[in-house]
């Protein structure tokens, strides 16, 4: 439509727009929170696409124009396909992945969700480049997600080649606006809002709408996720800390009737006098260890390892002299550090070095640490941390402590952890989150905090 002037198109474009959106309604009924969520505005920088920034849906009317002559399907699937990005929390997810990888990602999961719903208005026939993507993703996870298509497309390494036609088979929308970095408390506010959305719809295909949603099978498994609540990392370390007494005013124990009392009636002397210790729960015997298989990277370890140090050295759970041990391994063990005191760990940090690159075996460390306590190094271990991408030969046998996995994601369907592993998935944004929030820059007795 060449001639047709611009104003026109844009007028075009937000009328086609409105329509896609009441169909899709009429279909999805249990969409309704998202579906009318974002507000139309023609340009915002965009050409031959549909974008948005998480408040605004952005649209070029030519384009909208062209496509719905060759059929409503294009337009109706476009919407979604954007709404879809926006419900499942994409564009805050996007902060600390790589950018091409995480943005094909989520065209995948989101294509593979309208590839299944089962509606004239969206009927389309995948090319055989997709459905195989799709058979190869699901060989490894019950859901398409997108974090786990984009720990599939990490473990693979595709060519450049391989991935710019992957891109051009799934494209639906530009993702040029997707910046999460900037002005964060925003990003924030918008991600709690879209998770408010996600769970309400979840609420209403679970309830009201529960049988009525046909083929929103998928769209409901995703919301799942989506609306799933943030892991506290800090609060899960903690319950391997062990109570003890420390030299401490005990105020809840301490009755402060019978000491004013004293005071009023003899001047200088009160009844009673403050407990002068108190019991606390404090991380003393621990383990961490590290996966340095191929699998991981050594600034994923890193950061693992920042987070963990900001953590325990808080005041509430880390004591002055600690017997720690920070142990290394991929199919044998590598190294075994013990830190006795914060100055250690700090020096740990400082200078920490990846060591290994083999296959993963968990066995070693767990036979390592066995052979630690036979010997008497620990009075009270309570736990051990192991990071890892969960890929790897478990012990038959249950250790006779807590032994919990943290990953970055959720493990292929092909592995099986023991029953007795305690499972903790933590995205790289979630250890960020909990070093920030643990670090306090106003006590001037803690050690700045290092970078991640």
């Amino acid at each position: 439509m060449p001639d047709t002037p611009k104003r026109d198109l844009e007028a075009i474009g937000r009328d086609i727009l409105f329509a896609a959106r009441n169909e899709l309604y009429l279909n999805l009924p249990y969409l309704d929170a998202v579906l009318c969520a974002l507000p139309f505005a023609a340009g915002g920088g965009v050409t031959l696409s549909l974008a948005t920034d998480g408040e605004t849906l952005y649209y070029d009317g030519a384009y909208l124009a062209e496509r719905f002559l060759r059929g409503r399907t294009a337009v109706n699937r476009a919407y979604l396909h954007v709404v879809l990005h926006c419900m499942l929390r994409h564009l805050a997810k996007k902060r600390g992945r790589e950018p091409a990888l995480w943005d094909l990602s989520c065209d995948v999961a989101v294509e593979s969700i309208l590839d299944g719903l089962h509606y004239a208005c969206l009927e389309e026939t995948p090319s055989p480049l997709r459905r195989k993507i799709y058979g190869q993703c699901r060989e490894e996870m019950p859901v398409l997600t997108a974090e786990g298509v984009y720990r599939w497309l990490l473990r693979r390494g595709l060519p450049e080649y391989e991935l710019a036609r992957l891109q051009r088979a799934f494209l639906a929308d530009d993702h040029g606006l997707w910046d999460p970095e900037k002005k964060k408390d925003s990003s924030d506010r918008q991600d709690s809002a879209w998770k408010d959305r996600a769970e309400k719809t979840q609420t209403a295909m679970e309830t009201v709408l529960a049988g009525q949603a046909a083929g929103g099978g998928a769209v409901l498994e995703q919301v799942r996720v989506a609306a799933r609540d943030d892991v506290d990392y800090r609060a899960f370390l903690r319950r391997f800390a062990a109570p003890r007494e420390v030299m401490a005013v005990d105020g809840d124990s301490f009755d402060y009737i019978f000491y004013t009392y004293g005071l009023r009636l003899y001047g200088n002397l009160p009844l009673v006098e403050p407990p002068e210790t108190r019991e606390e729960k404090r991380i003393e015997d621990f383990v961490i260890a590290v996966d340095t298989s191929m699998s991981t990277s050594g600034e994923l370890v890193r950061a693992f390892l920042s987070c963990t140090y900001s953590i325990l050295r808080s005041t509430e759970t880390f004591t002055r002299k600690v017997n720690i041990r920070i142990l290394q391994c991929d199919d044998q063990l590598r190294s075994d550090t013990v830190i006795r005191d914060l100055s250690e760990l700090r020096d740990y940090m400082d200078h920490f070095q990846l060591q290994g690159g083999s296959a993963t075996d968990f066995r070693p460390v767990f036979e390592h640490v066995d052979r630690l306590q036979k010997e008497g190094a620990f009075t009270n271990l309570r736990g051990l941390v192991y990071f890892t991408d969960g890929m790897g030969f478990y012990p038959r046998r249950r250790p006779p402590y807590d032994a919990a996995f943290v990953l970055l994601e959720e493990p292929p369907m092909s592995v099986h952890m023991p029953p007795w592993a305690i499972r903790l998935v933590v995205d790289l944004p979630g250890f960020e989150r909990a070093a920030r929030e643990e670090a306090a820059p106003d006590d001037e007795d803690r050690d700045e905090m290092p970078e991640l």
